[in-house]
């Protein structure tokens, strides 16, 4: 079986998502919801709660399907930006009025920021929602990618564009659980360092939840 074929597999298998122990779900909003709050369920003066009102996105989670093995696209926002100015992710954001639904936005979003045509994106699936502290509720879209692709990163939003092995991400000793202070409480998050990248926070979250979903117990 490729990884391709592997990949289409696990995400028809079962329900979207692969939710574990640890995620949380908020009153009213269902299973399989996960976000900043996990790990930090003793949380001081709600710190890691969503506001009350929540704005809705998503993120497209390419796997590209390269003969020497599968690659996570992800890109470096870039440093001026006000929200996580600097800081690795997904492509993505916020659901606009005229599309359809979180493929829609995600497909969109990926192509306004880093050129990748909606036509070169096979989506296979979907992750757990996503509730961010700062406000936003992200539905991760999976999409399978076959170069070859040209791509022309918007320099306003995106610094640099790169690829991490997939094989990386699904090794277990690649992943750490860190911690830091913040606003009185200490913070648990997952990390996935690679080079000198730091992959963490939501991206790191949602990277976990792909490890589930392709058979990597979280």
């Amino acid at each position: 079986m490729t990884a391709a074929a592997a990949v289409r597999r696990a995400f028809a298998q079962g329900p979207q998502g692969g939710r574990h122990e640890g995620a949380f779900a908020f009153e009213g909003l269902g299973i399989g919801a996960r976000g900043d709050r996990d790990g930090n369920e003793v949380d001081v003066g709600g710190v890691f709660d969503p506001p009350p009102t929540v704005r809705d996105a998503a993120v497209l989670v390419p796997l590209v399907d390269r003969p020497e093995g599968m690659t996570v696209l992800l890109t470096q926002r870039s440093a001026h930006l006000a929200a996580h100015g600097g800081q690795i992710s997904f492509p993505g954001g916020r659901v606009e009025p005229e599309d359809t639904d979180a493929i829609a936005t995600a497909l969109r979003e990926t192509e306004e920021e880093v050129g990748l045509a909606p036509t070169q994106v096979e989506v296979v699936g979907r992750l757990d929602t996503y509730y961010t502290r700062t406000g936003f509720r992200v539905v991760p879209v999976v999409g399978l990618v076959n170069p070859p692709f040209f791509l022309q990163p918007d320099p306003f939003e995106v610094q640099e564009v790169f690829e991490v092995p997939l094989s990386f991400i699904l090794d277990p000793g690649s992943r750490q659980r860190q911690s830091r202070e913040f606003k009185g409480a200490l913070r648990h998050f997952w990390v996935f360092p690679y080079d000198d990248r730091y992959i963490w926070g939501a991206t790191a979250g949602m990277l976990v939840n792909l490890c589930e979903v392709l058979g990597l117990p979280g």
